[in-house]
């Protein structure tokens, strides 16, 4: 079969011939339909500090996806040939104490799917049937391959009491502008979004920011002094994994303001914390998805409206995969999705 695979140890990815993967009797053959680019995926094309301590090589990469069972282990019950799907990249061990208590997104021992173990950029993969998600017809198969992501939008955004809320987003990033139409559905007040990409601040826009603010042009804080805040913001999605935009997310915060932290920063990362201590904030970090709580969440609130269709502007088909990693190096895109017909 065709997969994407981290072949050698530097910059690419190589579109190869690798076996069909066998399955265990807990898991399901999954026949791939339509893949999502991930930053992470970017991350591994390019073969940063981050990648080259962290991936195997060779690898078959990805783990956004959408696809149809093609075979199932002999242990699976609830799940038969030809189910359409997605699933949790997150593979978690089911014996520590977090996965027993019923917060498997809390797992220390976490594996992830072309992450640590094989992806789903090939045309078979496979899981664990306990990772798989049962689709709805309601859900198209665009929306259904990003999902992932999404979950990451509404894990962070959903972290607390939206309704009437006003927000700030730092980082206009594929799930910084997932989280707008997030916090729009919500009933978010004011949602107001930074960054340096006009692209993605104008598509911020398209998906319910009432300001997009380019922080190249625009001071921030001088931004907000004419929107009438009750001392700042209410709510923070921190995106961006950037030190300024944690720093702006301290300085523009409420007193008792509350912060949810998805972006992932450098390790040395300087902050003031006497505007965290003083302003008494509540700082919460942010990975994944709770599983599979906020999957659920997700298609409920696309079943009752919640438009991120917009998100999605490149499709190619796998063959042209180059192009879509190019999208992504560019960043004037959103999500980038990969046909595998």
């Amino acid at each position: 079969m065709k997969a994407l695979v981290k072949k050698l140890p530097q910059e690419g990815l190589w579109l190869e011939e690798v076996p069909v993967p066998e399955i265990a009797p807990h898991e399901v053959l999954i026949k791939t339909k339509k893949t999502s680019i991930c930053g992470t995926d970017l991350h591994i094309y390019k073969w940063d500090d981050w990648a080259r301590k962290t991936i195997p090589v060779p690898m078959v990469v990805g783990h956004e996806f959408v696809g149809e069972i093609a075979k199932v282990g002999h242990e699976v019950t609830h799940l038969k040939v030809g189910d359409r799907v997605s699933g949790e990249g997150h593979l978690t061990c089911g014996t520590c104490y977090q996965c027993l208590t019923g917060k498997r997104h809390l797992c220390p021992n976490t594996q992830g799917v072309g992450v640590n173990r094989h992806g789903c950029f090939a045309e078979y993969f496979h899981i664990p049937a306990e990772n798989v998600f049962l689709l709805s017809p309601s859900i198209p198969d665009d929306i259904a391959s990003i999902l992932d992501p999404l979950g990451n939008a509404a894990h962070t955004a959903l972290s607390f009491s939206l309704i009437g809320e006003d927000v700030l987003i730092t980082g206009a990033g594929p799930i910084g502008i997932m989280s707008v139409a997030i916090a729009k559905k919500a009933g978010a007040r004011k949602i107001v979004i930074t960054d340096r990409n006009p692209y993605r601040l104008e598509l911020a826009v398209k998906m319910g920011a009432t300001h997009a603010i380019n922080i190249e042009k625009t001071s921030l804080s001088e931004a907000v002094k004419s929107m009438n805040l009750y001392g700042g913001f209410s709510v923070g999605f921190e995106m961006s994994g950037h030190p300024s935009g944690l720093n702006s997310q301290l300085e523009e915060a409420q007193t008792g303001g509350k912060i949810a932290l998805l972006g992932i920063f450098p390790q040395q990362c300087t902050i003031d914390m006497d505007l965290i201590i003083f302003k008494m904030l509540n700082i919460k970090g942010i990975y994944g998805r709770e599983i599979f709580n906020t999957w659920y969440q997700m298609i409920h609130m696309i079943e009752s409206g919640l438009d991120v269709a917009p998100i999605i502007t490149h499709r190619f088909p796998v063959a042209e995969f180059q192009k879509g990693f190019e999208c992504m190096k560019a960043g004037n895109c959103g999500k980038v999705i990969l046909d595998w017909a």
